[in-house]
């Protein structure tokens, strides 16, 4: 299983991302061009000391990572999802992929994802965090535990 950020826009994202892949053992790819540079400081105070202990790869572009992914669905989280993440079955070696931070994905990474998948939040409220999105899928994808909004009884 992997992480994938599209074109993220905040440093500290990325480094709690870098922080959660360590944790959890996941390989992470960010898809340029980002909103920043890679070494920003506040990307690395985000990351701590975990940079040798994830699994980083940097893409130039949406092509570059088309072409360096291994096999595996593409699994976009996304406040436009036609899957609530509770009723989602994940496979080992799905691409757990997150939008820009300010405007999510494009039309052509929707059309790319094998699957669009929602983290059901109260109505009203917009959207989570990227680092905090991504933490809730990674758990839920990782351990089978139930997500947010999930029934105890299933």
């Amino acid at each position: 299983m992997r992480l994938a950020l599209f074109q993220p826009a905040i440093p500290q994202n990325v480094g709690a991302c870098i922080r959660l892949s360590a944790c959890f053992g996941l390989e992470l790819d960010v898809v340029g061009p980002t909103a920043f540079r890679m070494d920003d400081r506040a990307m690395k105070r985000a990351a701590l000391d975990y940079g040798p202990l994830s699994h980083l790869t940097v893409h130039a572009d949406w092509d570059a990572f088309q072409v360096a992914r291994p096999p595996g669905r593409l699994i976009l989280f996304t406040t436009k999802g036609a899957t609530p993440l509770p009723d989602f079955g994940f496979q080992p070696d799905d691409v757990l992929l997150f939008g820009s931070e300010p405007t999510g994905a494009p039309d052509f990474v929707h059309q790319a994802a094998d699957a669009r998948v929602v983290i059901p939040i109260q109505p009203g409220a917009r959207s989570l965090n990227l680092a905090v999105s991504a933490g809730i899928a990674v758990y839920a994808a990782t351990t089978g535990a139930p997500a947010p909004g999930a029934d105890p009884a299933c």
